[in-house]
């Protein structure tokens, strides 16, 4: 956790950036701490690859010691009863809402079947029966994404991937959302409210055409142009917006818009508003969110650089929920909400 310091049941099969999952955040990611910890065998692709950020290529000429070079994690031909497996653990404990077995480029080397197990372990490598059954065995196509609906209700640190009986998976994609365990934190301290490893996640925004709304709340600044929330050039009247969600209810103390690496697109103004929902308000999020009280009135902004903003800002109590707009349109590296939890309100007995 980061204290801010002062200063269906069947796969679903497509190859559009914007499936189902969308709306959730990637746990597999290394940058987050995730690695592939265990293989039971990878003779022609190495385990690292399974999580690797970057979408699967094909080099038609690449070839090493052990024969095609396949970007993703492959398995020599079983001659042996049995089958393969790779464990992931994450960097950071999750409830996992869906998967994404993506089989893209391996076509007569993708395995027939595969199955997905979890578990909350302390240990590197769990032991056997810590394991439970995430997602049943199921059929996959070579060359194809699929999406598989998860219902788990609790956090989990690691997955066993299992293929029947072997062969290749280009990229294990885990879809879900970090619950951090705020019963040890001081409510005095100072938080990002909205950080991905506090349990901050982007839940919708206008258009993401340059660039994943679920940039925004990564931790560190961003690396380059790309690791960011980037829209396309409005040429249209209205302006961009993206909706995040704290990852504990608290009161904004200051806020944070950085532009690092952005300059010929920076957005010239953003304002932010925030709202305390309660879970039956969520079902109207974006049409409800242009009326939120303001937080930070229009601001103007300038290239490659942080903006904080403290004094500028307006109470408006315990929030869950914010709103980053931007005027016209155009990138923005990180938004940080910092802030104290809300202290939970007491009980009151009846008489």
């Amino acid at each position: 956790m980061r204290v801010y310091a002062a200063g269906a049941t069947g796969p679903i099969m497509t190859s559009s950036p914007h499936h189902p999952f969308h709306h959730w955040v990637r746990l597999e990611q290394p940058r987050l701490g995730t690695r592939v910890v265990a293989a039971s065998d990878e003779f022609f692709g190495a385990k690292e690859r399974l999580i690797d950020y970057a979408e699967p290529v094909f080099v038609p000429d690449r070839y090493d010691d052990h024969g095609k070079w396949m970007d993703g994690w492959e398995s020599r031909r079983k001659r042996v009863p049995g089958h393969d497996w790779c464990i992931v653990r994450l960097g950071i404990p999750g409830i996992v809402h869906g998967l994404d077995i993506d089989t893209r480029h391996f076509t007569g080397n993708f395995p027939p079947e595969a199955s997905v197990d979890a578990c909350r372990s302390d240990k590197e490598l769990p032991a056997d029966d810590e394991w439970r059954e995430l997602h049943p065995r199921s059929a996959l196509q070579g060359n194809s994404q699929h999406f598989l609906p998860v219902q788990h209700a609790h956090p989990v640190t690691h997955l066993r991937l299992n293929i029947y009986p072997d062969g290749g998976i280009a990229r294990l994609r885990i879809f879900g959302e970090v619950l951090p365990d705020w019963s040890r934190e001081n409510h005095n301290d100072i938080f990002d409210l909205v950080a991905l490893e506090n349990g901050g996640r982007a839940l919708a925004a206008s258009d993401e055409h340059f660039g994943s709304m679920h940039n925004l709340n990564l931790a560190g600044r961003g690396v380059n142009m790309g690791d960011g929330w980037e829209t396309a050039r409005r040429r249209g009247p209205g302006h961009d917006w993206v909706v995040l969600a704290l990852g504990h209810p608290g009161r904004i103390e200051r806020v944070e818009i950085d532009t690092a690496h952005f300059k010929g697109n920076y957005p010239e103004r953003a304002c932010v508003q925030a709202a305390r929902l309660d879970a039956e308000d969520r079902a109207n999020l974006v049409a409800a969110s242009e009326s939120w009280p303001i937080v930070l009135p229009e601001s103007k902004l300038g290239m490659d650089q942080q903006h904080f903003f403290d004094k500028q800002l307006q109470d408006v109590g315990v929030v869950t929920h914010v709103r980053l707009s931007i005027f016209p349109d155009g990138g923005v590296s990180r938004l940080r909400v910092i802030g104290k939890l809300a202290m939970p309100e007491p009980v009151k007995e009846e008489r």
